[in-house]
């Protein structure tokens, strides 16, 4: 899933300082499952931008919507009666969020109220971590069903690199090397040997690099 963390209510309230009229919208998906984004924490950032807008003395009428998806055109169009009240939108779903809702109603500005992070998934409750950096070619087959695209830091497929001590990665003591798993992984599974083969540079041309990425299943477009 996608994991984002929340703007500080400082900063949501600088940005939306010029504002009277707000509509605090959620997302039903990541942004829900990480605690971020659903309907708790819109109520939550709402009731926050209206106490703050009574100590600066001022009137700020703050609105409350979640929807199912914000990265579906199906489900931003909901809006298009209930922004008719409204000046501004505070989105908190991911990135992809505030963008759709600008791009279909462009008369109206759009603020993010979250920070994306990564692509990742729970490690324990409250606890998130990166799995996935979406290059575009999954080669997870390969190393143990580890990725060492997202987990290593230098994105090796040769690896582990000659930082890697004791376990651990020469950024910091507090991050694995992803290359130290994907061995013990590999010699649990009994295909160490499988480490040996070159593995050649990988093309990046699926991945952002090489610029905003689309995809379009002709099976599914009208």
């Amino acid at each position: 899933m996608i994991v984002a963390r929340q703007k500080p209510i400082e900063e949501i309230v600088e940005m939306t300082q010029a504002f009277h009229k707000l509509l605090v919208v959620g997302c039903k998906g990541c942004v829900t499952v990480c605690n971020v984004g659903g309907a708790k924490e819109v109520a939550i950032l709402a009731s926050a931008l209206r106490i703050s807008g009574k100590r600066n003395g001022r009137e700020v009428v703050v609105g409350e919507h979640t929807l199912e998806r914000q990265c579906d055109p199906e489900y931003v169009d909901e809006l298009k009666d209930i922004l008719e009240d409204y000046e501004a939108v505070v989105s908190i779903a991911c990135g992809v969020g505030p963008q759709f809702i600008a791009e279909r109603y462009p008369a109206v500005r759009v603020f993010p109220g979250v920070n994306t992070q990564f692509m990742g998934g729970a490690e324990e409750h409250g606890i998130w971590s990166e799995r996935c950096a979406g290059c575009g070619t999954c080669v997870v087959h390969y190393f143990g069903g580890v990725c060492p695209i997202a987990r290593c830091s230098k994105s090796l497929l040769n690896g582990p690199c000659g930082g890697s001590n004791n376990g651990k990665c020469e950024i910091s003591n507090d991050v694995d090397c992803i290359w130290d798993i994907i061995v013990t992984r590999m010699m649990e599974q009994g295909r160490l040997k499988e480490l040996i083969e070159f593995k050649p540079p990988k093309s990046w041309a699926t991945a952002r690099d090489g610029g905003p990425r689309r995809m379009i299943r002709e099976e599914l477009v009208e």
